[in-house]
């Protein structure tokens, strides 16, 4: 039976035009096709999807600084609003990934002091905390799934513990952030948007229980400074404007994160002379984390959507059209990096990937999830002996998903240093 590479390999040697990237062969392994994309048709119609790519690094790059014309706005169906309403709900209303300037800027603004650079530096020991308790529940057992023991509650607890609420519901923050991916994932069936709906209104819910609360009583944490903070027009946040919020930081951030280190382990464990490399010179983990990003990213691609006719590598795009602008790809353009099918922690390249996108949507999170990656390789690596796969022979089996890439587990076995 044909592993993920060949199959992926198979899937990317088809004719152009049968080519897409709803096929599960390309989501379990999509450089090949990447890679046939660039070469052939950087800028591809997607018949399946109904969706331009673009999958050079400078078309990308120089497309999501063009706000004017590669809008975010209007990205989610208007039905998809108001369907919350049906079962008991609030209408959702656009978050800062789905804003253009200068609404973008009113909704990022009271997020910003969470995840500055000085903040996350503050938060080192606290993270460092939680990512030793979580290693200490499973390193006596020699092996663990690292998906759902480690890279799924890290960021749900930072998330949940700067919102001022409690851990104990974990399970509740998971299926809240499994009902996003689901909806930006390209697959969704009408039963899968009904399903993610009730999961919004149950969280509105939930929170709608704390916002007043903490209007009377402020705290220390992300929800007190959301209902302190002015809109556009001077007025304070709604609680539909600060729900939002609220579900962006719960859904988008923990799902990246748990993406992004769980891609990571994977890739070091496929490379055992880079993760040899890192334990012999600790000082090269801040180059493990951008080049594990680059080299496979948990945000493969983000729709845009043309305000205007407009071309792009000589192909013309008509208004109103969807354009996934396929990070992936980019980070693995020959034209930006030497040699970028190789992973490499010493690589000379700038760390200029598209894994956090570029411009004014460049990711919130970035500094928090960096901060994250590092401590949790740096502390497995010294707690750590000869990690490697659990079973070998197994097909890894990634989620069903066009934008975001994750695994749905990932067994590791490991010695006890």
């Amino acid at each position: 039976m044909p592993n993920l590479d060949e199959k992926a390999r198979l899937a990317a040697a088809r004719p152009l035009d049968e080519i897409t990237l709803m096929d599960m062969d390309v989501i379990g392994c999509p450089f090949h096709a990447y890679q046939k994309l660039r070469d052939e048709a950087p800028v591809f119609f997607d018949q399946k999807g109904g969706f331009y790519v673009v999958t050079r690094y400078e078309d990308i790059s120089k497309a999501l600084k063009d706000t004017a014309t590669f809008s975010s706005d209007s990205l989610v169906p208007r039905e998809e609003y108001v369907r919350p309403t049906q079962y008991g709900g609030l209408e959702q209303v656009d978050t800062m990934i789905t804003s253009d300037p200068p609404k973008h800027r009113f909704l990022r603004g009271p997020l910003n002091k969470l995840f500055s650079l000085t903040r996350v530096n503050q938060m080192e020991d606290y993270v460092q905390q939680i990512v030793d308790e979580l290693i200490d529940s499973f390193i006596d057992k020699g092996e663990c799934d690292f998906v759902q023991q480690y890279t799924v509650p890290l960021p749900m607890f930072v998330i949940a513990d700067q919102l001022g609420v409690t851990r104990d519901d974990l399970k509740s923050f998971s299926r809240w952030s499994d009902a996003f991916a689901t909806l930006v994932g390209g697959f969704a069936t009408e039963e899968d948007k009904i399903w993610a709906a009730k999961q919004n209104v149950e969280m509105q819910n939930y929170f709608l229980k704390i916002i007043p609360e903490k209007r009377k009583n402020p705290t220390n944490d992300v929800i007190s400074d959301l209902v302190k903070a002015k809109m556009e027009d001077g007025k304070p946040m709604r609680d539909v404007d600060i729900l939002s919020s609220i579900h962006l930081l719960l859904t988008a951030g923990n799902e990246t994160t748990t993406n992004s280190m769980s891609l990571a382990m994977r890739t070091l464990i496929e490379h055992p002379d880079q993760m040899q490399a890192l334990r012999d010179d600790p000082s090269l983990i801040d180059a493990f984390v951008e080049e594990s990003l680059r080299f496979d990213g948990p945000v493969q691609g983000l729709m845009r959507r043309t305000r205007a006719d407009t071309e792009i590598g000589g192909v013309k795009i008509p208004k109103d059209s969807y354009v996934n602008m396929r990070f992936g790809s980019g980070n693995r353009d020959e034209t930006k990096y030497a040699k970028p099918e190789t992973f490499n922690l010493c690589r000379k390249d700038e760390p200029t990937h598209l894994a956090f996108g570029q411009g004014t949507h460049f990711c919130l999170g970035a500094s928090l999830a960096r901060k994250e990656i590092a401590l949790t390789f740096a502390t497995m690596l010294r707690r750590m002996r000869n990690i490697r796969f659990r079973d070998p022979g197994a097909e890894l089996v990634y989620e069903r998903n066009v934008a975001l890439r994750g695994l749905k587990n990932l067994h590791i076995a490991f010695d006890k240093a």
